[in-house]
This record gives structure tokens, C-alpha cells and sequence, in this order.
């Protein structure tokens, strides 16, 4: 498929998830084979202010191609601006509009899944952002509506598609919702049904197979994969096996985990310095480490883990024939 300019091998993408798709996992999820992968959301003012966090947060490498650096915020200016910066500073492939953020620090603002509330003030938004960065294609992620009462995505659809966006990704579940209740992937076939761009389905992927499934039902050009990647970057694989006709290969065992483990803390530490980077890897041994016999018990003492080194000791398997974990 093609977004834009943009060739795209591979069909199924990583969500751009806050706190969690930076660099390290984002690798991690290429590797295993995503097609696309976005950066963590990323503030439109902090952009134009120059905040180095927030700067840090866009940069990626070449092996991460093709690559979206998804931005949010409430004025079209200044998202224009901070589009307009982050292409000329890191050339990503892709820009693309949060509108489906239903964080409440982020909406209070009129930002991420608050723009659902105010199509024109979506399509002043977009319009600066196409016209701002017009060599290169411009995406949004959106919901399917501030609550159950204003559904707006099919009406949306059109209206991005006619100011220029190259494609539509949606969450069909509303604002209000969060991430309770089922995704309602029918909206997303009545989406792909009234655009001629493509379309990117979002929701409710919790196991390879849906993958197929969400294919089948909607028929979307893509499959965007969020927490189902959360602890397991070998989903991409895996759904990549069912979508060419293989054989779905094996679960991950110990071995495998432990080894992605060791493998996502050193990126994190190459990238975020030791104590940020072993601090940010607690959270992902949360959902690496579960599924086994004694997955309880090396989680809590890799989640208190006072260092890096004590964290590496954990998860060094080979060390000897009975790891500390199971002492």
C-alpha cells in the first residue's frame, strides 16, 4: 500500500502509544516486522518552544523508516509551525494529527479527541497543517466521536479527505469511552466505505488473529496494533505469518522474553542513560514477564530492582543452574 509517496511493504503498523513508542521499542517492533511505526504524541507548543524533552522525543534513526511523528494540539498555528519544524529539523515520512487522544489533560485544552467536538475547528487545524508541510504526506488518528450522542467519524472522513490528509486511521470507540466497552469496527467499514483514501483500523487487537479478522470484517487497508504489542513485539511477526498464509509460529518461551528483555534495556539505556532508561524499563518488564512458572515472583524483583545491574543479574538465565529468581 501507499500513503502519499510513501511505499509501505508491511500492513500492520505500531500505534503511536504515549509513554511507551519511543525509540527503543519502536526498533524493537520494526524488527519483528511492523510495516510503519509512529513516535510517541508529541506537543505542538513544546515543538515551537524548542523544549528539548520534547525534541528528544521526535528524534529516530534511518532504521526505523517509514516513520510517523504523530503531533497534537488545539490552534492551527501553531500546529502549522511545529509541523513545519519537525519536517525541516527530522524529515520524518509521515505527520500525523492526534485526534483521538481522551486523556483529560490533553482535551481540557481542546486538543487530541476534544477536536471531535468542533469539526470546523478540525478542519482549520488540518487545512494549516496539509498546507504547512505540502512534501509530505499528512495522516490523522482520530475516534469515532466525543461520546455515544455525536459519532462523527464517517462525516469526518470526507471533509479530511477533500482538505488533503493521505490517510485515515481510527479507534472506533468514543472519547468518553476511553478504552472501556467493545470497538465498534463497523464504523470502520462505514469509513472505508465513503473515502477513497486508506484507511487504518484501530481497536480491540488483542491477538494475532484478529488482525485477519479486522481485515475481513472492515476491509481496511491497514491494522494498527496498540496494547496487544504492549510485552510483545513478536506480534508483528505473528500476525505478519497469518496475513502471507504461514504457519502462526510459536509463543515467545522464557528464553525469548528474557532475551527482548535484555535487549530493550540496553537500547533504553544507549538512549535515555542509565538511570531514566533501567527506571522506564519497569513498567515494559510488567508486561514482558508474565505467562510462566515464577513470572510473578522475577517481575516484582526486576520491577524493584535498584539498578541496572541488579536488573541484568535477574534476567541473566545462563548464570547458573538455578536462577535468583527461583532461589
Amino acid at each position: 500500500m501507499q500513503i502519499g509517496n510513501v511505499d509501505i511493504n508491511t500492513p500492520i503498523f505500531l500505534a503511536p502509544m504515549a509513554g511507551v513508542t519511543d525509540y527503543s521499542f519502536r526498533i524493537l517492533c520494526k524488527e519483528m516486522g511492523a510495516g510503519v511505526v509512529y513516535s510517541e504524541f508529541v506537543s505542538s507548543h513544546g515543538i515551537i518552544r524548542e523544549n528539548e524533552k520534547t525534541l528528544d522525543m521526535i528524534r529516530f534513526t534511518e532504521e526505523e523508516r517509514p516513520i510517523g511523528i504523530q503531533i497534537f494540539g488545539d490552534s492551527p498555528d501553531v500546529m502549522a509551525k511545529a509541523a513545519r519544524i519537525v519536517v525541516d529539523q527530522f524529515q520524518p515520512d509521515i505527520i500525523d494529527i492526534n485526534y483521538g487522544c481522551p486523556v483529560p489533560k490533553v482535551t481540557k485544552k481542546g486538543a487530541g479527541s476534544a477536536a471531535l467536538k468542533d469539526l470546523c475547528l478540525m478542519d482549520d487545524i488540518t487545512t494549516a497543517v496539509v498546507e504547512s508541510v505540502p512534501e509530505i504526506p499528512v495522516t490523522v488518528k482520530m475516534r469515532a466521536g466525543w461520546d455515544s450522542s455525536n459519532i462523527v467519524a464517517i462525516e469526518a472522513g470526507p471533509r479530511l479527505e477533500k482538505i488533503g490528509v493521505k490517510a485515515i486511521a481510527l479507534h472506533p470507540r468514543t472519547a468518553k469511552q476511553n478504552y472501556k466497552g467493545n470497538a465498534n469496527w463497523a464504523l470502520i467499514k462505514e469509513l472505508k466505505q465513503s473515502v477513497s483514501i486508506p484507511v487504518i483500523g484501530n481497536g480491540d487487537i488483542k491477538k494475532p488473529e484478529d488482525v485477519l479478522r479486522m481485515f475481513e470484517e472492515t476491509r481496511c487497508d491497514a491494522v494498527m496494533i496498540g496494547r496487544g504489542a504492549l510485552g510483545n513485539p513478536w506480534f508483528f511477526k505473528q500476525a505478519n505469518a497469518l496475513l502471507n498464509g504461514s504457519p502462526l509460529s510459536q509463543e515467545p518461551d522464557l528464553h525469548d522474553r528474557l532475551a527482548m528483555c535484555k535487549r530493550h534495556l540496553e537500547l533504553l539505556i544507549e538512549s535515555r542513560g542509565e538511570k531514566i532508561g533501567s527506571n522506564i524499563m519497569r513498567k515494559h518488564f510488567g508486561w514482558y514477564i508474565k505467562g510462566f512458572p515464577g513470572a510473578a515472583v522475577l517481575r516484582q524483583s526486576l520491577v524493584t530492582a535498584k539498578d541496572k545491574d541488579e536488573m541484568r543479574k535477574f534476567l541473566d538465565t545462563d548464570r547458573n543452574d538455578c536462577p535468583p529468581w527461583r532461589e
